[in-house]
């Protein structure tokens, strides 16, 4: 392939803006493009389903939770295995394995009789999800010439902040209308059109199992075991009361213990399975921090603007998604457009544009009262959906603008997108944790302010008291009524208040990871597995 090979005295071939893109290329593009966003979108999907699919296996809130959590261990793990197996198997193999086991998986998931089997079925599908993600990265660096690589990234953008922003909406439609089966019966067409797509475009390969024989083995384990504990520890800590807890306890042993031993076997081994050390590359250490904090910025906004719009607004799961849909909607518009504006502006420029719009949307956010709802939130998530793409699709290319055409490619992509993954979850566990405590800190502080003896306390009393005697209740039942609703309404206000704090958090870590791009090289035309023309 022209864009990948390397010509006389280890130069790059010279690549002109008009580089020839055959319509069999672009069909695998779109194939494995549709792949990741599957992949991508069964994370968020099942969110506002889970009280279906829990009241339907008969499983508690917390056993509930291992649905989702099972789905990102696996995905995790798998990520950063995807570059070494796609080479010992070939990439044509790899991927077609992969997308049927996930089409096969995602209907078992549909067919479980009970919690057990669902959160097996959910592991394997997350296996099958883990390897999509990546690959499509990968394929975008190796098979598009660097001059049309900022339109390929511009539909991984899609993929990376599309699919989180719609996925609660799809699932919630779903399940209001057909059942919660369907948000995984929902991935049979795509994943036909996958499979189709990867097998009449990909050519065959030989494999090249001579690898498996020297292969990184003892820090393949070592990541699997640290990475999968620590995810473990990130979803199912702030419901266990954290290191309260003694399995988390354990868990978070476990997590540093290995995550150690593998970051020691990776940087000193001759042949790490993994390349870390391409963070210490100026680009990608610098884009792969912007990552984490993107990664937290998309679930963790995704996470609690659904929590607020149902504990306090009583919103269903179809009304959620109607809220999260024009944070998602937009950027299909806006997504196509910016890789002329990347031609025509510095892309440092635009991802701090990118990064700043997006803080500015959750701070918007941070100034919620308790009748905030779908007129007040639509602005915010306009903004948002302008902010996303501004981000996702110049991040890649500033990123990837230092790494060499080659093996690295794949480590790239592995490392990139674990990176994003990692920062959902520990997002979604921190903003969790803020969420409880500010809940309680903001309720004590209303409740010290709520005095009996103040006489507005006491008029408002009366007055609910007296609203409750003319609905029929006797005046001792009205008066508890009364104090009830009133302990109520300062809880209601106590949660709004730690929404805007969690939104608050959010906003000021995406606006000033911005600031990371001024330590970032603007990308030669040329250079680098994604650097773009400009």
């Amino acid at each position: 392939m022209a864009s990948s090979t390397v010509t006389g005295a280890g130069k790059p071939p010279t690549l002109q803006q008009d580089d020839p893109v055959s319509v069999r290329t672009w069909i695998s593009v779109a194939g494995v493009l549709l792949g990741a966003f599957m992949a991508i979108l069964d994370i968020q999907i099942t969110n506002s389903s889970l009280k279906d699919i829990q009241g339907a296996l008969s499983a508690t809130l917390d056993e509930g939770s291992w649905i989702s959590t099972a789905y990102l261990v696996a995905e995790i793990v798998v990520i950063p295995l995807s570059g070494w197996l796609s080479r010992v198997f070939s990439v044509r193999r790899y991927l077609l394995v992969n997308a049927s086991l996930f089409l096969a998986f995602s209907v078992l998931c549909a067919s479980a009789w009970d919690l057990p089997s669902m959160i097996f079925f959910r592991a394997c599908q997350g296996c099958a999800g883990g390897v999509l993600i990546p690959m499509a990265f990968t394929t975008l660096l190796t098979k598009l010439p660097r001059s049309k690589q900022p339109i390929g990234l511009a539909l991984f953008g899609v993929t990376a902040t599309f699919a989180p922003s719609i996925g609660p909406t799809i699932g919630g439609w779903l399940t209001e209308n057909f059942g919660w089966e369907y948000i995984f019966y929902l991935n049979i067409i795509p994943g036909l059109l996958l499979i189709a797509s990867v097998y009449f475009t990909m050519d065959p390969e030989p494999m090249q199992l001579g690898l498996l024989k020297k292969g990184d083995w003892w820090g393949i384990l070592a990541m699997a075991i640290g990475l999968g504990s620590l995810q473990v520890v990130l979803e199912e800590g702030s419901r266990k009361d954290w290191f309260g807890d003694q399995m988390i306890v354990r868990l978070a042993i476990v997590a540093v213990v290995f995550i150690a031993a593998f970051l020691y076997i990776e940087l000193t081994r001759n042949e790490p399975f993994i390349n870390l050390r391409l963070l210490m590359q100026r680009n990608f250490g610098a884009g792969s921090l912007i990552n984490v904090v993107l990664g937290f910025g998309l679930y963790g906004s995704v996470y609690i603007l659904p929590l607020y719009l149902a504990q306090v607004q009583g919103y269903n799961a179809m009304q959620i998604g109607e809220v999260i849909m024009w944070a998602g909607l937009p950027q299909l518009v806006i997504s196509p457009m910016v890789p002329k504006l990347m031609q025509r502006f510095d892309p440092r420029f635009i991802l701090f544009v990118g990064t700043s719009l997006f803080g500015a949307s959750c701070i918007m956010n941070s100034t919620m009262s308790n009748l905030t709802g779908y007129d007040q939130l639509l602005w915010s998530q306009i903004v948002r959906a302008l902010g996303q793409p501004l981000v996702m699709i110049p991040l890649s290319s500033l990123a990837t603008a230092e790494i060499p055409p080659g093996k690295d490619t794949a480590s790239a992509s592995g490392l990139f997108n674990m990176m994003r993954n990692i920062g959902g979850s520990v997002g979604i566990a921190l903003l969790a944790t803020i969420l409880t405590q500010r809940e309680h800190f903001h309720s004590n502080r209303l409740g010290e302010a709520i005095s009996l003896y103040s006489p507005a306390t006491q008029q408002r009393l009366e007055q609910l008291t007296q609203l409750f005697v003319s609905k029929g209740a006797d005046f001792v039942t009205a008066q508890k009524q009364a104090m009830l609703a009133l302990s109520n309404t300062v809880r209601t206000e106590a949660y709004v208040m730690a929404f805007n704090d969690c939104f608050f958090v959010v906003g000021f870590a995406l606006i000033l990871s911005g600031f990371l791009v001024f330590f970032m090289r603007k990308p030669k035309s040329g250079t680098g597995a994604g650097g773009a023309a400009h």
